[in-house]
C-alpha cells in the first residue's frame, strides 16, 4: 500500500500490520481466515492509543480547563462522526479489504467501517513504530487542540503566519535547520529548529521535514506571543 503510506507520511516496517489494519471481518468468509486476522484487535488498541494522545494533548493545551470542559473537547475530537469524516478525507475506504457483498452495499463509505479502520490504523502504527509515530499521526490528521469556534491548529499554515509576524517586525526572514534525523529510511523522524534574527525561536519534530518545520514555526509563534504578553505585564 505505498500510496496510503505516502498519504499518511509513515512507511511500515512490518507490512502485515498495515494489511491487518485494513482487513474488514467480511472478507474472512471467502478467505477462510479467523476473526483474529481482521482489524478488530488493532481497532481495540488504536482506540486506547487515540484516547491517551488526545487526553495528553488537551491537558497540555488547556492547562486551566476543568474536567468537564476537557471531556467535552475530547468528545468533539474523537466522536465516531468525526473519525469517519476524517477517514473519508483520507480516502481510507479505497484501501479497505472487504467482501464483494459488503462493497455492493456501500461498505467502503460506511461510517462505522471507516471509523474502525482509522482506529485500527493507529493501532498498527503504534505496534510498528511506537507511541511517537502514532502521536504524530494523530496530531497531523485528527487532533484539533483548540477551543471550539477557533480555527483548528492542523488547518493553519504556521510557516506563513510566522513569516507575516516576522515581516511586521522588520527583521530577517525565518530560516529552518534540520538538527537531527532518526530512524530507518522508511520511518524517519526529523527534528528542525527555526531561527529568527540569529536566535532559535522554536523546534519541532515530524515524519517529514515539512511537518517538522510547521511544528517548529508553531512553537516560535507561541514563544513570540508569550514574550509579548510578558512585556505587557511588565509595563503594567
Amino acid at each position: 500500500m505505498p500510496l496510503l503510506e505516502q498519504q499518511i507520511g509513515y512507511r511500515f516496517k512490518d507490512r502485515k500490520l498495515l494489511d491487518e489494519a485494513l482487513k474488514h471481518r467480511s472478507v474472512i468468509v471467502t478467505t477462510g481466515e479467523s476473526r483474529e486476522d481482521t482489524n478488530e484487535r488493532l481497532e481495540f488498541l488504536g482506540d486506547a492509543v487515540l484516547d491517551l494522545v488526545v487526553r495528553e494533548s488537551l491537558l497540555k493545551h488547556f492547562p486551566k480547563a476543568r474536567e468537564g470542559q476537557l471531556t467535552r473537547y475530547k468528545s468533539s475530537q474523537v466522536s465516531g462522526r468525526q473519525l469517519s469524516r476524517l477517514a473519508r478525507e483520507m480516502n481510507l475506504g479505497q484501501f479497505l479489504q472487504i467482501s464483494s457483498g459488503e462493497e455492493r452495499s456501500g461498505g467502503r463509505s460506511r461510517s462505522s467501517i471507516l471509523e474502525d479502520a482509522l482506529e485500527a490504523l493507529i493501532g498498527a502504527i503504534y505496534l510498528d513504530g511506537g507511541l511517537n509515530p502514532a502521536r504524530l499521526f494523530i496530531e497531523e490528521f485528527i487532533s484539533r487542540k483548540v477551543h471550539p469556534g477557533h480555527e483548528p491548529e492542523r488547518d493553519k499554515n504556521h510557516k506563513s503566519l510566522l513569516l507575516e509576524r516576522v515581516q511586521s517586525r522588520g527583521v530577517s526572514h525565518p530560516t529552518y535547520r534540520v538538527v537531527r534525523e532518526e530512524g530507518p529510511d522508511h520511518a524517519k523522524t526529523f527534528s528542525v529548529e527555526v531561527i529568527v534574527d540569529g536566535k532559535v525561536y522554536g523546534s519541532g519534530e515530524g515524519l517529514s521535514k515539512k511537518q517538522a518545520e510547521q511544528n517548529a514555526a508553531r512553537q516560535a509563534l507561541q514563544m513570540m506571543a508569550q514574550s509579548t504578553q510578558d512585556a505587557v505585564q511588565k509595563e503594567e
